[in-house]
């Protein structure tokens, strides 16, 4: 059965669990590595971490972004080079984030075999998105 509304609360719900899952499970593992390493080694820790994300971004950003001027160039659609720059992106995004395991994950997306992994799983549940008729693409 149907129930209009209902789809758009319960992604609601499930971002409001991650919103406030994620920030919990990141102070309690920034407590749990300050009460080991000290507070001074766990800040540089997540300091060092953000530095590295913002090199590896710009690293692995640059070379999605002539991976994708040099298949347009060759006739070619860059349909798996663009996500990979989307996951680039995602990875970037919780590489700067402040904390450890949103970085291990961002850090997960900045190496190309790690990606190729991630991406044939975005692939299988964009086709059946796509196939349910979840998603609509208009052209003009």
């Amino acid at each position: 059965m149907y129930i209009p509304g209902r789809p758009k609360k319960l992604l609601a719900k499930k971002l409001l669990a991650v919103f406030i899952l994620i920030p919990l499970v990141e102070m309690f593992l920034l407590i749990k590595i300050g009460q080991e390493l000290g507070v001074w080694a766990t800040l540089i820790l997540v300091i060092g971490l953000g530095a590295l994300g913002f090199f590896l971004v710009k690293k692995q950003g640059l070379y999605v972004f002539h991976k994708v001027q040099s298949e347009l160039a060759g006739g070619r659609l860059p349909a798996d080079t663009l996500l990979d720059g989307a996951l680039v992106l995602v990875g970037g995004l919780l590489l700067i984030t402040p904390g450890v395991l949103t970085a291990g994950i961002g850090l997960i997306f900045m190496f190309p075999s790690a990606r190729h992994s991630f991406r044939q799983v975005l692939k299988v549940w964009l086709a059946n998105q796509l196939k349910a008729g979840k998603w609509q693409f208009h052209f003009k």
